[in-house]
C-alpha cells in the first residue's frame, strides 16, 4: 500500500479531485467523501492500467514530500482546494 496525495478542488455544484504523482487521473463527486472515495478507486483502476500496459507506476511522494518540494506550503489555507492522501494498493509488474 502506498499513500499518494490528492488535491481536492470545490467546484461550483461539485469536487473534483487529482493526484500530482498520477498524471491524467481524476474523479469527481457531490461530496467530499464521494470525491475522496472516487479519487482512490479511479487511482487503483489507473495503476492497474498502467501495469497491464508495461508502464512504470509512479513512486507515491504523499504530502510531506510535496511540501518538500515546494509544491504546497505546510499549514497553507486556500478557499478553492485542500490536500489529503489516499491509501491504494499499488500492483507489481508482471
Amino acid at each position: 500500500m502506498e499513500k499518494y496525495l490528492v488535491v481536492i478542488e470545490k467546484a461550483k455544484s461539485n469536487y473534483s479531485a487529482y493526484s500530482p504523482d498520477v498524471w491524467g487521473c481524476v474523479a469527481t463527486g457531490k461530496t467530499v467523501e464521494e470525491t475522496v472515495s472516487q479519487i482512490k478507486e479511479a487511482l487503483q483502476l489507473h495503476l492497474e492500467a498502467m501495469v497491464n500496459d508495461g508502464e512504470d507506476i509512479p513512486k507515491a511522494k504523499g504530502i510531506s514530500q510535496h511540501i518538500s518540494d515546494g509544491v504546497f506550503k505546510e499549514g497553507e489555507i486556500a478557499e478553492e482546494y485542500f490536500i489529503t492522501e489516499v491509501e491504494v494498493a499499488v500492483p507489481q509488474h508482471a
